[in-house]
């Protein structure tokens, strides 16, 4: 761009000329914290001279040349100084004789207001205000290191900018032929190109600065760093055991509760210095699994191996990214970080947005948020123009305020990526069942699932994907747990304590059908029967049982299975099951079967069977389900579980709304 002729808007000018600054600075800050870096050349700082005029480049040779001004300098500003002051607040005694009246005190007259030499404008003064004020801007706005050794009053604030916007060039030029030396002359010159910043200043061309950044995305990343990362990371969790090299690593609050005690996480980032809108490459996603997987391991290493105590390692061993009682692993907040600029606005502001639909996925089992192999990379841009301002400024304060910002900020929209994919729920056992043992019974249902957070640790997490293909699994699921456990809604990053008290209020202190051992007795129900006139009609045990209304069933055909644990039974009708009877009594009996012999003949052969006695009916659900091939269910015995996962998974139900009627 050749800025002599470029037509610009004028916030498009002001971006132009403030840009190589903010550029300038981020080379220097970081070549002056990275000694030795390979990357940074530099050369003689560029001064001047007595050649021909010409226009600056940019503004950054203004900037650099009054500082140079200020360094060289000294002895002018000292020597206007004395000059300033010279006489000043010397007593007039003519004056302070004929026109103040005197107080006689032990003989002698007291003046109690002196009449001191008045003081005049010194546009010598105003020039080095001027001066010294643009030199306190360029260290507060840029983070220059000057020195303003004299204790002038600075223009600032509101009224400086006021100066920016024009009114230092019109002030400029009102006190402009005040000057006569040449320094004087060369100050004002200087003032002036820096709130006109096309002003033509006298530069010495043969005497130049050249700084140079062979690999500017190692700044990039450099910047990233000093703004978001941890400096104290032991050994094997940035610089990694198999010579891999994270780019930002810290710890910082963990994603399923919101408190701070004893709940960090890792957190690990990736900058990419891309085009905007880029996306990083294959190799640099499965990298950032890679570093995830050895942070696992690294963190696994230190409960499973012995190791002696570090200091540096004391509170990384706070952070356990496995439970053991669900054997889930907590979530690990993976990222990319590319920069990006608003071309419209071309804005300096604190911007910070997660690339939605763009996550990265790395699993073995679907459906299993809290497994060791499942890894999720999220990518967030931040502006660049405020990093690098932020950056350049070298201010401590303000990078450490950003810091817990944008940590707070990362770890939101990484939360908010994950209610997007997933429904979470938090759940206790019922008083009558021991959580953790029916976990460890129930392992296969439950593995990568659940997960321990809460400060009560008898509470767990349940997390389920929302993909509607996950809808008819997470359903049995959710069914089959609450026959044994209070499972609530329980939203990413709160606290279940209140919602779990008012489910136990709601469902009360119940006896869970499991929490003994008891199984399930599955038996057909004829409908029809042959009637004492040969024709066919609706038996009595079938109407009883469509009523819900039975009081006992005989079961003319052995089951298969140990009937001593048995404690509830199923009965099948219509082909479905609606729900079950609390079994109070089995005894076995002898049934009279019609059969033929060897020679064609009827005859009646005793048969054994059970007479099972029912008490409490109690429904499965609001529908009788269908169960295919329900022949093959007769006479079997089965878990809480197995019988929950049947009706949930059976075909569409026989009866919407309420249990079937005749």
């Amino acid at each position: 761009m050749n800025l002599e002729d470029a037509e610009l808007e004028s916030h498009e000018a002001k971006f132009i000329n403030e840009f190589s600054v903010w550029i300038h600075r981020a080379i220097v800050v970081y070549n002056n914290a990275h000694e030795h870096n390979g990357i940074i050349l530099r050369e003689q700082i560029e001064s001047e001279g007595h050649g021909a005029k010409k226009k600056t480049n940019t503004w950054l040779d203004v900037i650099l040349s009054l500082i140079r001004f200020a360094k060289d300098n000294r002895s002018f500003f000292t020597f206007v100084l004395k000059n300033i002051h010279s006489g000043y607040n010397k007593i007039n005694w003519t004056r302070t004789i004929s026109g103040t009246t005197a107080v006689v005190q032990n003989d002698s007259p007291v003046y109690l207001n002196p009449v001191n030499k008045k003081r005049q404008i010194n546009f010598d003064e105003e020039l080095i205000v001027i001066f010294f004020s643009i030199l306190n801007y360029v260290a507060e706005r840029f983070g220059f290191k000057t020195e303003i050794p004299f204790g002038f009053p600075l223009i600032k604030g509101a009224k400086f900018e006021r100066y920016i916007d024009g009114f230092g060039r019109r002030r400029l030029r009102q006190i402009k032929y005040k000057y006569f030396s040449d320094v004087a002359t060369r100050l004002w010159d200087l003032c002036y190109a820096f709130f006109d910043k096309a002003y033509q200043i006298k530069t010495a061309t043969d005497n130049r600065e050249y700084l140079l950044a062979k690999s500017f995305h190692i700044v990039f990343e450099a910047m990233i760093e000093e703004l978001i990362g941890d400096n104290d990371v032991p050994k094997g969790l940035k610089e990694q055991a198999d010579g891999k090299l994270v780019d930002h690593f810290y710890t910082y609050d963990g994603l399923l509760i919101n408190r701070e005690e004893d709940n960090d996480i890792y957190y690990i980032g990736d900058s990419k210095y891309y085009k905007i809108g880029s996306k990083p490459g294959k190799e640099s996603v499965y990298k950032q699994y890679t570093y995830a997987r050895n942070v696992i391991q690294w963190n696994l290493n230190l409960f499973l191996n012995p190791v002696e105590k570090e200091e540096e390692k004391d509170r990384y061993r706070k952070i356990q990214l496995r439970d053991d009682v669900t054997e889930g692993y907590n979530i690990i907040p993976n990222f990319f970080i590319s920069a990006n600029i608003d071309p419209i606005t071309l804005s300096y502001e604190d911007r910070t947005v997660r690339r939605e639909g763009q996550e990265n996925i790395c699993r073995q089992f679907e459906n299993r948020l809290y497994d060791r192999d499942t890894l999720i990379v999220s990518h967030y841009d931040v502006n660049f123009l405020f990093v690098l301002s932020l950056y350049a400024r070298d201010n401590a304060g303000a990078k450490a305020q950003w810091k817990a910002d944008v940590r707070r900020k990362f770890r939101e929209e990484i939360q908010g990526m994950l209610r997007d994919r997933f429904e979470f729920y938090a759940m206790t056992a019922h008083p009558d069942v021991d959580g953790e043992k029916w976990l460890k019974e129930n392992f296969q249902e439950v593995l990568g699932k659940t997960y321990s957070p809460f400060l009560d640790k008898k509470v767990f997490s349940l997390a389920l994907d929302k993909d509607d293909k996950y809808k008819a699994e997470n359903d049995v699921l959710i069914a089959s747990l609450k026959e044994n456990f209070y499972v609530v809604p329980c939203p990413l990053g709160t606290e279940p304590t209140a919602r779990i008290a008012e489910e136990r209020q709601i469902v009360g202190d119940v006896n869970s059908p499991a929490a003994d051992k008891g199984l399930f007795l599955f038996g057909i129900v004829n409908k029809m029967k042959v009637g004492k006139d040969g024709q066919p009609e609706i038996s009595k045990e079938y109407i009883t049982f469509s009523k819900y209304k039975a009081t006992d069933f005989v079961m003319r055909n052995m089951p298969s299975g140990d009937i001593a644990k048995v404690k509830y039974f199923v009965p099948m009708f219509d082909g479905g099951i609606a729900g079950y009877y609390e079994i109070t009594g089995i005894s076995f009996g002898m049934r009279q079967k019609e059969t033929k012999d060897v020679n064609g003949n009827e005859v009646i052969v005793p048969m054994p069977c059970l007479n099972i006695k029912l008490g409490k009916y109690t429904p499965f659900g609001i529908h009788t389900a269908e169960v295919p091939k329900f022949r093959n269910w007769n006479g079997q015995i089965h878990t809480a579980e197995e019988v929950l996962l049947l009706y949930n998974s059976a075909n569409q139900p026989i009866t919407q709304g309420s249990n079937i009627n005749l």
